[in-house]
């Protein structure tokens, strides 16, 4: 097994009927995180989309394809999902928006917790001992999309020049993670094939503070001469930005 957390990540983006996405949350981390990691998955984070209100996004971790193959069949095939499906497939419009990833190198796959997941029944995360509740805390996920794989150029362009500029500018860069081009391996749960995307995740301490550091990029030296003149030449669509709030359970936040 491979000493990377998570070799395979699915980026999964749920399009929800209206009002109905804090229902879908008050089950899914009730009933769906735990029920999930036992059977061995890793629920790495759940998050309300703050630019739709009717978006939930989450990304789940495996060891690698087969193990994949096999963790899904067991929680779709089992007692908790069917108890709750009916339930759950209520809330959606969509869910078959589905990024399936790996980490670039070694080194940029999403890190070990920093605290331990709140306990089921959780609604919002503790104060600190002594203090109030903070501000909650916000991931940036920002896709970009390329006509073909992306190379060892760009891995070593993000490398020495998007990664500085991000960190210059207020980001606390989490992972960076692209396409998993292997065959999908549990063909019951579509994803999407035919892209190639380079996908990076930053942690800010609040909303403010991703505002703040959107607004240092815009007037970074280094950003607009180093990094958006190869950034603009891409020729595939216009990258995708998502600022995700994490729910009282997510363990990234």
């Amino acid at each position: 097994m491979s000493d990377v957390r998570c070799p395979i990540v699915e980026l999964r983006q749920y399009t929800l009927h209206p009002g109905q996405r804090d229902v879908l949350i008050s089950l899914f981390d009730r009933e769906f995180v735990e029920s999930q990691e036992a059977v061995g998955m890793t629920v790495l984070g759940q998050f309300r989309d703050l630019d739709d209100p009717d978006r939930f996004v989450w990304l789940r971790g495996f060891d690698d394809m087969p193990h994949r193959a096999e963790a899904l069949g067991r929680f779709y095939g089992g007692p908790i999902w069917k108890a709750h499906r009916e339930q759950a497939n209520a809330t959606m419009i969509d869910s078959d928006d589905v990024l399936l990833l790996r980490p670039v190198t070694a080194r940029t796959g999403f890190p070990a917790a920093a605290a331990a997941r709140p306990p089921a029944g959780e609604t919002t995360p503790p104060p600190p001992a002594g203090g109030t509740t903070p501000p909650p805390p916000v991931v940036l996920a920002t896709i970009y999309y390329g006509d073909g794989p992306f190379d060892e150029t760009f891995v070593e362009f993000f490398d020495r020049q998007i990664c500085p500029a991000l960190t210059e500018a207020g980001a606390t860069p989490l992972a960076c993670l692209q396409t998993e081009h292997a065959a999908n391996t549990f063909p019951a749960l579509p994803v999407r094939t035919g892209e190639n995307v380079f996908v990076w995740f930053a942690r800010f301490a609040d909303e403010r503070h991703l505002v703040e550091h959107l607004d240092r990029l815009e007037h970074s030296d280094r950003w607009r001469d180093k990094v958006l003149p190869t950034l603009s030449a891409m020729p595939a669509r216009t990258p995708q930005r998502l600022r995700l709030a994490p729910t009282a359970r997510s363990l990234l936040r």
